[in-house]
């Protein structure tokens, strides 16, 4: 069953997005990252500025197919275009589809009211389905 997390309270999602992508390719996970298509051009622009030092690599659906293959992250409107299993972040407002596909589900929630609103139907959507759902409250962290 998909482990499912909900990372709440955030000022900072994209950042904190960059902080997650870096801790799982850490743990060799490859990921796909899911959202609104302006979303995941500020996270693509994001992740080039996001530690120079240790660049993140990662690719768009607009890349050539062997950049794609190569990626451990991959950012798009479809999760399951990557070929990956591991790790799906969802940026979007929905229920990602085919969610369940994946070992390790993560939802980052900003700290506005949109965005808590639409996190919370998602939450009611997995708990219907009888998942167990973490949480973590960024408010109360410090950032890693």
């Amino acid at each position: 069953m998909t482990r499912i997390e909900f990372h709440f309270n955030t000022s900072e999602r994209l950042v904190h997005t960059c902080r997650l992508l870096r801790k799982a390719r850490a743990q060799d996970s490859r990921i796909a990252v899911i959202g609104a298509p302006v979303t995941l051009a500020q996270l693509d622009g994001e992740l080039w500025r996001f530690q120079v030092e240790s660049f993140l690599a990662h690719c768009t659906p607009s890349d050539p197919p062997e950049v794609q293959q190569a990626s451990p992250v991959g950012l798009g409107p479809d999760p399951h275009a990557w070929g990956f299993d591991e790790v799906l972040v969802n940026l979007g407002d929905e229920v990602p589809a085919g969610f369940e596909r994946f070992k390790r589900l993560i939802e980052v929630v900003s700290n506005d009211d949109h965005g808590r609103a639409q996190a919370r139907l998602r939450w009611k959507h997995y708990k219907s389905l009888g998942y167990e759902l973490l949480q973590h409250d960024l408010s109360k962290t410090t950032p890693s």
